[in-house]
């Protein structure tokens, strides 16, 4: 607005000549003129609206599933090739448990359990410490009878 004015007063010879108060006018619309080209031009509620609703951050935050474990397709019974591998590598090891003989065999918790259990029916692993029914804690047997 301020520029429309000042570049009519330009045009006008007319407006030109004339008294001091003019002069001052035309001097406050020129200040004017010049402050308002540091100005931005403010945006109107549609404007800023849009721009709002534009912006990358104004769909509402998903939480991360978090890590996500693969689930185990262990066997839930011995296969003869289980079977003879579980006899001739799980005596062998130093340390026995449920949770070794489940992830070398890649059988369930239950039949790892089971498996222990036979091989010390049949003498060929020893219990470790005092036993406990919940804490399967073997190791490979050493020489004859060696406990």
């Amino acid at each position: 607005l301020a520029q429309a004015i000042l570049a009519q007063i330009v045009r006008d010879p007319a407006a030109n000549s004339g008294s001091t108060a003019l002069q001052a006018k035309r001097a406050r619309i020129r200040r004017a003129a010049a402050m308002g080209a540091n100005k931005v031009v403010q945006k109107s509620k549609e404007a800023k609206m849009k721009a709002a609703m534009a912006g990358g951050r104004s769909r509402k935050k998903k939480w991360s599933k978090g890590k996500v474990k693969e689930k185990l397709a262990n066997m839930v019974m011995f296969d003869k090739a289980t079977y003879d591998k579980m006899m001739k590598e799980i005596p062998k090891a130093k340390l026995i448990t449920p949770s070794v003989v489940s992830e070398r065999l890649k059988v369930n918790g239950s039949v790892a359990r089971q498996a222990i259990r036979h091989l010390e029916e049949k003498g060929l692993i020893a219990h470790v410490g005092e036993k406990h029914h919940a804490q399967l804690i073997y190791t490979r047997k050493i020489g004859g009878d060696g406990e």
